[in-house]
């Protein structure tokens, strides 16, 4: 079944290098000079999500038991990460908290780590689920570590993409500790997360799902179905995007959306070495001071909400844009995306099926967007996608730094 997939997907993208010249060039390439323009991890990584996936959906059903054994009884769940992990986490925040009717809070992992329990929700016995791409950052295990310490009533699951990393290791046999470990293509070889996110995500969201095992796989087969047509339908559209001449971005989102906006803007952010400065932002919120970001040089990249009660505050402020002239141009990602929204030299991503799943379980498409902008800027800027930190500022591993504890 697995070989099936991974043929499967080889079949796909040759498709997709038949339709789309950016990507007959880019993945025309020799291995080797992939590798040797730094790309091949990154581009591929992208690529690769619709089917990672489903394989996520299989490992998640699979812990559906021990899982149900961890949520049991719980009257809070405290979902954890840092960077992209914690993003992760907020995009699935509000569905779990609406769906196991407890006090849900995402928390960064340095956060856990400086304040310890006082950090987490109140209701006892808890759960702390902790998220993590390669699970060797220093707050991932020293938070575990003092929580275990200090908060006897809270039980732990931790997800990660690499089964080798510390946080598997250290506590896979721990009596309060469920490692869940992911499959190995979701640990990302690039220095930035972009299977690794989406997957965590999809990881996380199932917690919500559990006594609704077909509900979820229904659900990661439609993002996977859709998120293959995105990309067939607007690879070359999306390298003409970053292409154009923007030195800032805004990232617009609701919602889950707002946090996969963080994400996004983390991602160009990265991507460019800081070339491209970023914003994130909620439509209301970005009234407040934050507009006066928006200048021409700016690109605006808004996800549209398909709930008719959102969209309307959205679009208000998408009319306000374009009555204020603001920005370079906006870039406008939803369903049904009215023409009214679109002023000359915008950009529309359709994506069909997004309404049939709603709001709160569509986070990643946007984030393929954003995913995709950032990597073909950082082509057009010179750098290599899969190591594009100028001087090594920033690691794919957080380097190692003191673990402080109390007097």
């Amino acid at each position: 079944m697995e070989s099936a997939s991974l043929l499967n997907q080889a079949d796909w993208e040759h498709g997709l290098t038949n339709g789309q010249a950016r990507a007959a060039e880019l993945f025309g390439r020799a291995e080797t000079e992939q590798k040797r323009l730094g790309y091949f991890h990154t581009l591929k990584e992208i690529c690769q999500q619709p089917w990672t996936w489903l394989r996520t959906c299989d490992r998640m059903i699979a812990s559906r038991d021990s899982l149900k054994k961890d949520v049991a009884g719980i009257r809070s769940l405290a979902l954890t990460g840092s960077g992209s992990s914690e993003y992760a986490a907020e995009c699935v925040r509000l569905p779990l908290q609406n769906e196991l009717g407890i006090h849900t809070e995402s928390i960064s992992g340095g956060s856990l780590l400086m304040y310890g329990g006082k950090a987490l929700p109140l209701g006892r016995p808890g759960l702390l689920v902790s998220l993590a791409r390669s699970g060797d950052s220093p707050e991932s295990s020293g938070a575990l570590e003092l929580l275990l310490d200090t908060e006897p009533e809270y039980r732990h699951v931790v997800v990660t993409c690499n089964e080798q990393g510390s946080l598997a290791r250290a506590w896979r046999n721990h009596e309060k500790v469920h490692v869940t470990t992911l499959p190995t293509e979701t640990h990302d070889k690039s220095l930035v997360m972009t299977s690794s996110f989406t997957n965590l995500l999809l990881a996380a969201r199932f917690i919500g799902m559990l006594e609704r095992p077909d509900e979820y796989r229904r659900v990661c087969e439609r993002l996977s179905q859709i998120t293959k047509d995105l990309i067939r339908s607007y690879f070359d559209i999306l390298a003409k995007i970053a292409a154009s001449n923007f030195h800032r971005a805004i990232f617009l989102g609701s919602g889950p959306r707002f946090a996969a906006s963080r994400e996004a803007a983390l991602k160009m952010l990265e991507l460019t070495s800081g070339r491209v400065t970023t914003l994130c932002e909620t439509y209301l919120g970005f009234r407040h001071g934050p507009m006066s970001y928006a200048q021409d040089d700016t690109l605006i990249v808004c996800s549209l909400s398909c709930d008719s009660t959102i969209r309307a505050y959205e679009l208000d402020l998408l009319r306000e844009l374009d009555r204020k002239k603001l920005g370079l141009s906006k870039v406008i990602v939803g369903e049904n995306i009215p023409n009214s929204a679109v002023r000359a030299g915008d950009e529309v991503i359709e994506c069909r099926g997004l309404s049939e799943l709603g709001d709160e379980e569509t986070p990643v498409v946007y984030v393929i967007v954003a995913q995709l902008l950032a990597f073909f800027r950082c082509l057009g800027e010179g750098l290599q996608p899969d190591s594009p930190s100028e001087g090594g500022i920033i690691n794919r591993v957080v380097e190692k730094f003191p673990l402080h504890t109390s007097s």
